[in-house]
C-alpha cells in the first residue's frame, strides 16, 4: 500500500512538471505542495484545512488529486466511487464544470495518464428543476393572450430544459406552479427528473457538483437515515470553505425568501383569491419593509415581533377559508411560508432572527440557533470520509482557531492544518496606504465624518485616474458618500451597487477607468483584473454591524472585550482579506490600497490585527508616496484611459 501512495505522490509531480507545463500551465511549488497535501488527506482519512493565497492555483491542486486517489483505488481492487465538490457560488460551479474539469480530463487523456475522460455533473435542490407533469398542467390553464410576452417565453422555453436556472424572464409564481414537487410521485420512465437523477448517481460521473446547502442535506440525511440525495461518495471537498457556517446556519434553521412573499400574493391573485391576496400583502408589506432596512444597532426582534404574530394569524384565517381551493403547488407554497413565519414567533430563547441573503442576493428572512456548531459536529465531522476545507480566508495569521470554534471542529483529531502564501509579490505591487489624520467615525457627528472621508476619497481617486473600487460596510454609508463626491467635479464614470443591479459590475469593467461604490457581496468572489481595480479603498474596517445575533454571542462569551478577542476581530480580519482579494487578481496586477478608518493608522487600536490580516505589504501614512507609486507603476496607456473618457463626456 505504501508502495502505491509514494506512487500516487509520483504521479502529482509528474503532472504539475512535465504534463500541465504542455498545456501552457506554469510550474508552482506551491501549488504541487498543495496537491501533495490534498492527497495525504484522502488518504488517510483526514479533515484537512487548507488556506490558499491568490494565484496558487488550488482548484486544479485538489482536482489532481482527487483523480490519482480514484486511479489509485482502482489499483488497489476497490470500486470507483465519486467525489464531491462543494462550492459556494453558482459561478465556481460552473467554472469546475466547463473550464477546470475538462482542461484537466483533455491534459491527463492526451498524456495517457487516464484512459476515459473524466465526467462531472452538476447537483441541485429539487426545487431547481422542472417537473414535467406541472408544466404540462401550468400550460394548459394559462391565457395565452393575457401572459406577459417574457413569462410566456419563459414558460415555454421549459419544455426544452430540465433546469430552471438556465431559463431568462420566469417568474416566482410560475416556477412554484412547475418545480419538482418534494414528493415526486412520476413514472420513472417519463420523468425527465427522475431519469436525471439515476443518470446523476451512476458511476460514470467522477465528480458531484453542489452547494453547501445540498452537502448538508445530504449530510443530514445520512445522520437521520433517510435516503440520501447524494451517490455514496469516497471523499469531500469542500472550496469556498468559508462560507460553511453561513450555509450551516440556513440549513439547521428557517428561511424565508422576501420573494417568496410577493410570489404568494401574485399566485393568489392569479387564482382569483382577490380577498386573501390583499390580506395577505396588508401583513407581508411591514415585514418585507423592514427586511430592506439596513439597521445598526436595532433588532429585528424588536420591529418585527408583533408584525410576525400578526402575519401567523391572518395566513391561519386565510387557510382555514381558501386552503381546499388552492392549486397543489400554492397550496404547498402557502404551508411552507405559514410554517416559516410559526417558527419564527416560536423560536427558542436562544435562536437569533436576521436578515440574510438568497442565491439572488435579495433578502431573506432567517431564524438560527446562536451556535450551530454542534449539529455541524454531529453531522459532518463525525462521518470517516476524508474531507478537504480550502478557501483564501480560512486563516488569520496562520491561525485557524477562529474558523474550528465556529464549526465544531475544535476538539477534532483527525484535523491537518496548511497555509500556502500567495506567490504574488504584495510588497513590490502593492501599497498600503492609512494616513494619520483621519476622522474618527462619531454618532453625534456623523455628518462631518462622511465630509471628511469624501474628500479624502476623492483626492485618491484623482490620484489613481479613477481605477477603483470603494468597499462599504452600509448601504446607507455608501448613499452618503456617493452624495458628496458630486462637489468635487469628479471626470470618471460612477457606478453603484445596489442589491438588485449586479449588472453594474459589468459596466463598471468596461467603463475601464470607472468608480465602483459597492458593498454586501462585493467583499469577495468578484475579480477585476488588470488596471479595473488600481485602487481599493475601504473607508472603515469591516466589523459586523450589532444585532441580535452578536448579543447571543457576546452573552455566551461572557464580556465585551473577550467577544472582541475571540469573534469581532477574526470576523473582521477575515472580511478584510477577501476585500483585499479584490485588489490583486493576476500576477502583474498593481495597486494601492487605501484603509481610511483612524482604528488602522499607527496608533489605533486595530492596527496590529490588520497588519496580521494582510500579506506582507510596503505601508505608509504619505498621500504623495500613494501618488508616486502611480506615476512609476502605470503606464502611458493607463493615463490615457482617463483622458479618452473625458474627451467623450
Amino acid at each position: 500500500m505504501y508502495n502505491e501512495i509514494e506512487a500516487a505522490h509520483r504521479d502529482a509531480e509528474n503532472i504539475f512538471r512535465e504534463v500541465l507545463p504542455k498545456y501552457g500551465m506554469h510550474e508552482r511549488e506551491e501549488q504541487i505542495q498543495l496537491c501533495h497535501m490534498v492527497l495525504d488527506t484522502l488518504w488517510e482519512r483526514r479533515i484537512g484545512l487548507c488556506d490558499a493565497g491568490t494565484g496558487i492555483g488550488k482548484t486544479y491542486a485538489y482536482l489532481a488529486a482527487c483523480v490519482i486517489f480514484d486511479r489509485t483505488r482502482q489499483k488497489q481492487g476497490r470500486a470507483s466511487q465519486p467525489i464531491v465538490l462543494s462550492t459556494a457560488s453558482i459561478a465556481l460551479q460552473e467554472a469546475l464544470q466547463n473550464e477546470y474539469i475538462p482542461f484537466l480530463s483533455n491534459a491527463l487523456c492526451a498524456s495517457g495518464y487516464i484512459e476515459q475522460s473524466i465526467h462531472s455533473v452538476v447537483r441541485k435542490g429539487k426545487g431547481h428543476y422542472v417537473c414535467t407533469k406541472r408544466l404540462q398542467n401550468r400550460l394548459k390553464r394559462i391565457h395565452v393572450e393575457k401572459k406577459n410576452r417574457k413569462n410566456l417565453h419563459a414558460l415555454l422555453s421549459l419544455q426544452m430544459e430540465l433546469d430552471m436556472d438556465g431559463v431568462k424572464g420566469l417568474g416566482q409564481y410560475d416556477r412554484n406552479q412547475v418545480q419538482v414537487p418534494k414528493i415526486c410521485d412520476c413514472n420513472k420512465m417519463t420523468c425527465q427528473y427522475k431519469r436525471f437523477v439515476a443518470d446523476s448517481n451512476s458511476t460514470r460521473y467522477l465528480f458531484q457538483i453542489c452547494n453547501h446547502n445540498l452537502l448538508l442535506a445530504d449530510a443530514l440525511h445520512r445522520e437521520k437515515q433517510l435516503r440520501p440525495i447524494l451517490p455514496d461518495y469516497s471523499a469531500i471537498v469542500l472550496d469556498e470553505a468559508h462560507k460553511l457556517p453561513e450555509a450551516a446556519k440556513q440549513m439547521f434553521g428557517k428561511t424565508l425568501p422576501q420573494e417568496e412573499m410577493r410570489s404568494l400574493v401574485k399566485g393568489l391573485r392569479i387564482e382569483k383569491f382577490v380577498w386573501a391576496a390583499q390580506k395577505a400583502m396588508t401583513v407581508f408589506e411591514p415585514i418585507i419593509k423592514e427586511m430592506g432596512i439596513d439597521k445598526d444597532t436595532k433588532t429585528l426582534e424588536e420591529t418585527l415581533n408583533g408584525e410576525l404574530k400578526k402575519a401567523v394569524r391572518t395566513m391561519e384565517m386565510i387557510k382555514k377559508k381558501f386552503i381546499g381551493g388552492l392549486s397543489k403547488p400554492l397550496e404547498s407554497q402557502f404551508n411552507r411560508i405559514l410554517e416559516a413565519l410559526t417558527a419564527f414567533t416560536k423560536k427558542d430563547k436562544d435562536d437569533v432572527l436576521y436578515v440574510g441573503m438568497d442565491e439572488k442576493q435579495q433578502p431573506m428572512l432567517c431564524v438560527e440557533s446562536s451556535d450551530t456548531s454542534e449539529q455541524m459536529k454531529r453531522v459532518l465531522w463525525k462521518m470517516r470520509t476524508p474531507i478537504l476545507l480550502t478557501s483564501g480566508t480560512l486563516s488569520v495569521g496562520k491561525d485557524f482557531s477562529y474558523f474550528k470554534q465556529q464549526t465544531g471542529m475544535d476538539k477534532d483529531k483527525r484535523i491537518w492544518e496548511k497555509v500556502f502564501a500567495s506567490p504574488f509579490l504584495y510588497e513590490k505591487n502593492c501599497l498600503l496606504y492609512m494616513p494619520r489624520t483621519t476622522v474618527y467615525y462619531q454618532g453625534n457627528d456623523v455628518s462631518r465624518y462622511y465630509a471628511e472621508t469624501a474628500r479624502e476619497i476623492a483626492e485618491l481617486l484623482k490620484i489613481s485616474n479613477g481605477h477603483a473600487l470603494v468597499l462599504f460596510n452600509s448601504y446607507a454609508a455608501m448613499s452618503a458618500i456617493r452624495v458628496r463626491l458630486n462637489q468635487y467635479g469628479l471626470q470618471y464614470p460612477i457606478y453603484v451597487m445596489s442589491r438588485n443591479n449586479a449588472h453594474i459590475a459589468g459596466q463598471f469593467k468596461r467603463s475601464r477607468n470607472g468608480i465602483l461604490l459597492a458593498t454586501g457581496a462585493a467583499w469577495e468572489g468578484m475579480d477585476f483584473p488588470g488596471n479595473i481595480v488600481s485602487m481599493l479603498i475601504i473607508p472603515r474596517l469591516p466589523f459586523a454591524a450589532p444585532d441580535a445575533l452578536r448579543e447571543k454571542q457576546k452573552e455566551a462569551c461572557g464580556s465585551l472585550k473577550t467577544f472582541i478577542r475571540q469573534i469581532a476581530v477574526p470576523e473582521m480580519q477575515r472580511k478584510l482579506r477577501q476585500g483585499f482579494g479584490r485588489a490583486i487578481r493576476l500576477e502583474t496586477d498593481t495597486c494601492a490600497i487605501a484603509i481610511l478608518d483612524a482604528r488602522a493608522s499607527k496608533k489605533g487600536r486595530y492596527r496590529e490585527a490588520v497588519m496580521q490580516a494582510l500579506p506582507p505589504i510596503k505601508c505608509t501614512e504619505d498621500i504623495e508616496e500613494v501618488r508616486r507609486f502611480f506615476l512609476e507603476r502605470k503606464s502611458k496607456e493607463y493615463w490615457k484611459e482617463g483622458m479618452e473618457n473625458e474627451q467623450s463626456n
